[in-house]
């Protein structure tokens, strides 16, 4: 840590470092033209870069230059127990391969703070209309995961800085707002903005917070856990003025739903965006979270709001300690994070939105920045006349509706929006249509303790939105088995069944297999779909039900007033009730169990955890990038759900026929992400989604949707893992040619994992996700990208040819893709290296993260041995 600029923060006996000070020095005026982003890296920058290149890298965010890379150092790491524990089933390969190579590996340990929490592994099995719904679905859960926790059990013993929060406590991002995140950090006496990467993509959450939290894959995120610096250029940094404020009975699901589509046709792609205006004034904390947790739906890396007194008010509802509430205005308003210190900002784009256009929207069917005004559902062929058989389900069944996701759920006014028009509902006689799979999964304990205060758990109970779990569950495609009547019914009818979800993403094939298409909603909005069931209905102005006299009922009917929900949340919401939850879950713990051994004891036999080979076989050996076939060829807005899915693995899937080989009965077969932390399971997922466009699979001149490719030269199409098989064993370097906003959605390293595991040694595309392209430089995969106006359709590929890369890889030099045709025909094609700084060719060079991080190590221990040996002579 350095000690220039460093100063005594008033009132408090904690120092700061002054970046202000750091800044005025290199260009006087300057600091108050900054973006509060900048701001907080500049601060970083003073009290963690090396101090002979502080100037230059200061002088990027001064002069919004993007030439140089500078260091960032996050304060700490958060995972889930799906990247989470594949992050550190990574480091414990790691220890094996060092000790393997007469290191020590009790020395690899987390340098900077991890915590891990377990929430994306539980299954909805059962609904909310069982009122043991919790307690089974928990013990389905330790069922099925029986490996994956004895090693995350290990590793909160065997390695030093993680913390573990055990299952059926909360989701990640609503537990890192609520509690674990204290806005301005105090360690070793300095006071410093708290800041992180998680290994979601949906971490942006606390940017609500005024908290710089970046997404990033499991892989980027090893490597910050081991100390290196997140290396980075000058971000993008785009104002969004909020102007009005909402409109009576508009929720914040309509608002970042609406947003969502805003930005998204704004092209804020791997920006950082700052919301300011006199809008952000009309949006609680709660509000500012639900839209910031759908940062990465923008295509945003960020979306920070500034410090207020709506961030106060905040911390001491959510039972924040008044001493650190105190530390957090103070640190704020001294060092210009304080919202009224950002007057004079400058932006190099601004744009604007006014809060009072918001009208009560879905977003689909299969994307979030697809808005769909309710009003407009009739007018775009969604809703209609509906006619159903008496006994049977109808067209555009709602087969699932699930208050799901830390991104609504975090709400108070959400949930108890929701809870009001249940209680509405019942008092009208409504009820949800028996087909209809409902369940309530907060993202905290203390939503139900609200929910209950209010008097509203029992009326959402009544309606079968029991709580089936505190957990990610049906957002994140763990939405567990149909009743098997009604899932025959669908396949027998082929029936246009839906899902209406609470959540953040509804890619196609992600939140049920038989779900043919998903709708994000607002909580209440959810609860009343319950009741139509159907999608095939206009939610505004078709009738609900009939009451006990015969009237008609519709929505406005029992939707809640706005004064009436404020009224509620003011009187039902706590700070008690975060402390009755938090202050036990997060008490340190005395460990008096048995030491374990630095290296784990792999189970031989299990499919969830498994020794990685990224050190063995092919993946030691050198990438010749020559000779490469296609694996596929891809259109547009191909996501990490096409890539690696995460949802419940079929018995007739390439992973489910290996599952029932290794004994595993079809029940407990758990969805794909759970089994992520065993390659030879995770590597059977790879392009395993039923509704992949693959443009090499073509059958009787028509390209055939599903899990397929082509193998050439042979012609022979077949399923993907089979193809996958037998170029491996042809030892056939591959390649992948793609389209636009590639690898956009969750930030699964497996997605990368699993084709580098398949032989891929490049990926061509018109543009990449940001999260994506890091991970599969982290795998050794190298990122090309055509061409403005180059793409896989005017070059007229088909996956017959052969491809080589030839150049020297440097940061974003532009490369000679050769393509040579059947023909013998040789095309050779520009494309830019999308290796964007010096630190990520390092990486890709050594063959990837762990790889780059072993060779290291084991230079830095040979040096730290032969310094010693030197001393003693």
């Amino acid at each position: 840590m350095n000690t220039a600029h460093r100063k005594p923060l008033p009132g408090s006996r904690l120092d700061y470092f002054d970046a202000r000070e750091a800044v005025e020095a290199i260009a006087p005026g300057a600091y108050a033209k900054l973006p509060y982003t900048s701001r907080v890296l500049a601060e970083n920058l003073v009290r963690r870069c090396d101090p002979e290149t502080l100037d230059a890298s200061l002088g990027q965010l001064i002069e919004r230059r993007r030439d140089l890379d500078f260091p960032w150092f996050p304060a700490r790491v958060v995972c889930h127990d799906i990247l989470g524990q594949t992050a550190l089933v990574d480091l414990a390969g790691l220890r094996d391969a060092i000790a393997e190579q007469g290191g020590d590996p009790a020395m690899v340990n987390p340098v900077v703070p991890t915590q891990l929490i377990v929430d994306h592994s539980l299954a909805v099995e059962c609904g909310g209309f069982d009122p043991d719904a919790f307690a089974k679905n928990r013990a389905i859960e330790d069922r099925r995961n029986e490996d994956r926790f004895h090693f995350i059990n290990w590793t909160k013993k065997a390695f030093k800085n993680i913390d573990v929060i055990p299952p059926g406590n909360g989701i990640l991002h609503q537990i890192n707002l609520e509690r674990m995140s204290p806005v301005i950090q105090a360690r070793d006496g300095v006071a410093f903005p708290d800041t992180l990467v998680g290994t979601d993509s949906h971490t942006p959450m606390v940017d609500a917070l005024g908290v710089i939290a970046v997404g990033v894959g499991g892989l980027e995120a090893e490597s910050v856990m081991l100390g290196r610096a997140s290396w980075m250029r000058l971000p993008d940094i785009v104002g969004v003025e909020l102007t009005g404020k909402p409109g009576p009975g508009i929720t914040a699901t309509d608002i970042v739903l609406s947003l969502t589509e805003f930005l998204r046709q704004s092209r804020v792609v791997g920006a950082y965006l700052e919301f300011f205006g006199e809008g952000t004034a009309n949006l609680t904390l709660g509000d500012r979270a639900t839209i910031a947790n759908m940062a990465p739906e923008f295509g945003a890396t960020a979306a920070m709001f500034y410090i207020d007194q709506q961030t106060i008010d905040y911390l001491r509802l959510t039972g924040r300690e008044d001493e650190q509430v105190r530390l957090v205005e103070t640190y704020a308003r001294e060092t210009g994070l304080w919202g009224d210190s950002l007057a004079s900002a400058e932006y190099e784009r601004v744009l604007h939105f006014d809060l009072s256009s918001v009208v009560r929207t879905l977003a689909g069917p299969s994307n979030p920045h697809r808005r769909l005004p309710v009003s407009e559902l009739a007018a775009r062929g969604i809703a209609g006349p509906v006619e159903q058989q008496p006994g049977l389900m109808p067209d555009g069944a709602v087969i699932i509706a699930a208050i799901t996701s830390c991104t609504n759920t975090n709400n108070p006014r959400n949930m108890i929006a929701a809870g009001l028009l249940a209680r509405n509902a019942n008092r009208l006689g409504l009820q949800r249509k028996p087909w209809v799979k409902s369940s309530l999964a907060p993202g905290s304990k203390t939503v139900a303790l609200y929910l209950q205060e209010g008097g509203l758990l029992p009326e959402l109970e009544r309606l079968g939105f029991g709580v089936v779990a505190f957990a990610c569950t049906t957002c994140n495609g763990m939405s567990g088995a149909l009743d098997p009547a009604i899932q025959q019914e669908i396949i027998e009818r082929d029936l246009y069944a839906t899902a209406v979800l609470s959540g953040n993403r509804n890619f196609d094939g992600r939140i049920h297999p038989y779900a043919k298409q998903a709708f994000l909603a607002s909580p209440p909005l959810v609860v009343a779909y319950a009741i139509a069931g159907t999608i095939r209905f206009d939610i505004e102005k078709d009738v609900l039900g009939l009451d006990a006299e015969g009237r008609e009922i519709r929505l406005k009917d029992i939707w809640p007033s706005d004064e009436e929900i404020d009224a509620v949340v003011r009187a039902s919401v706590k700070p008690e009730q975060y402390r009755s939850v938090y202050i036990p879950m997060f008490a340190i713990q005395e460990d008096t169990g048995p030491a374990v051994s630095p290296l784990y004891e792999w189970r031989p036999m299990s499919t969830y955890i498994r020794r990685p080979p990224y050190w063995e076989g092919a993946l030691a050996g050198a990438r010749s990038l020559t000779g490469m076939r296609p694996l596929a060829v891809l259109p547009n807005n191909i996501t990490t759900d096409h890539l690696s899915p995460s949802n419940a693995i079929l018995a007739n899937s390439a992973a489910g026929e290996y599952l029932a080989k290794m004994g595993l009965p079809e029940e407990d077969f758990n969805s794909y992400a759970t089994h992520r932390g065993d390659h030879l399971t995770a590597q059977r997922a790879t392009f395993a989604n039923p509704q992949l466009i693959n443009e090499m699979a073509v059958v009787d001149g028509q390209v055939k949707q599903g899990s397929l490719t082509r193998v050439e030269p042979d012609g022979t199409v077949m399923r993907m893992w089979e193809a996958i098989e037998l170029y491996m064993q042809r030892k056939q370097p591959l390649i992948i040619i793609a389209g636009a906003d590639y690898g956009q959605g969750s930030s699964r390293d497996w997605a990368a994992k699993g084709v580098r595991l398949a032989g891929v040694e490049a990926i061509v595309a018109e543009g990449f996700e940001r999260i994506h392209r890091t991970n599969l430089i982290g795998m050794g995969v190298l990122p090309l990208e055509f061409e403005p106006g180059v793409t896989r359709l005017t070059l007229g590929i088909d996956g017959s040819e052969t491809y080589d890369v030839l150049g020297e890889r440097t940061p974003r030099a532009t490369l000679t893709l050769v393509i040579t045709r059947r023909s013998g025909e040789r095309v050779e094609v520009p494309v830019i290296c999308r290796l964007d700084t010096a630190e990520e060719v390092s990486i890709y060079e050594a063959g990837g993260v762990l790889q780059r991080f072993a060779q290291d190590f084991l230079e830095s221990s040979v040096e730290a041995t032969a310094a010693a040996r030197s001393a003693a002579v």
